[in-house]
């Protein structure tokens, strides 16, 4: 049984990111360069609408991970500002995914979206088994929210714990959109 501490909303919230490729920077945003970084796992599953998703159906694109649940005040401050950005990456190659956990009653998590106006997809993740796959310290299932940006190849390029606002997630998503897309076949 998977158990959690609760969210987190500060910037003091930080890791070093040993041993995953991460490498802490300022404000507690760990990073890693192109050559660097760890194959994220294809984490799978239903939405809250219902539907199919895999992180894979996404290669090719910039994939900005949102680790929430309904009952964490912390992601209910970010909601707003991850929403805009999704709005504002529209049609630029990035792609917004949600993965909610710890919400028993998906109900729950819907109203979530709807109050909040979130329109980008959820992985629904009740008990944590998507989250924990991935390598120890990257999704930390304790630290809601997180964010981690994925590169079009498929890799963990950045990651920060706790809430932050739209511009400390932009400045994560900019660096890693402007790399070169890898060539088609």
């Amino acid at each position: 049984m998977l158990t959690l501490v609760g969210c987190s909303s500060g910037s003091s919230t930080s890791s070093s990111g040993e041993g995953t490729g991460l490498v802490s920077v300022k404000g507690g945003v760990a990073t890693a360069a192109p050559g660097h970084r760890e194959e994220a796992p294809d984490i799978s599953g239903a939405t809250l609408d219902g539907g199919p998703v895999k992180l894979s159906d996404y290669r090719g694109k910039v994939v900005v991970l949102n680790l929430w649940g309904s009952w964490c005040s912390a992601c209910r401050t970010e909601a707003a500002g991850l929403q805009e950005l999704w709005q504002k990456y529209q049609g630029q190659d990035v792609q917004f995914l949600g993965i909610n956990t710890r919400d028993n009653d998906p109900a729950n998590a819907i109203a979530f979206e709807k109050n909040k106006g979130v329109t980008f997809p959820s992985l629904y993740d009740p008990d944590g088994t998507q989250i924990l796959r991935f390598p120890k310290g990257n999704l930390n299932p304790q630290a809601i929210p997180t964010t981690m940006v994925i590169d079009r190849d498929g890799r963990m390029a950045a990651r920060v714990f706790g809430a932050r606002g739209s511009e400390d997630i932009d400045a994560m998503i900019r660096p890693v959109l402007a790399e070169q897309a890898p060539a088609k076949p």
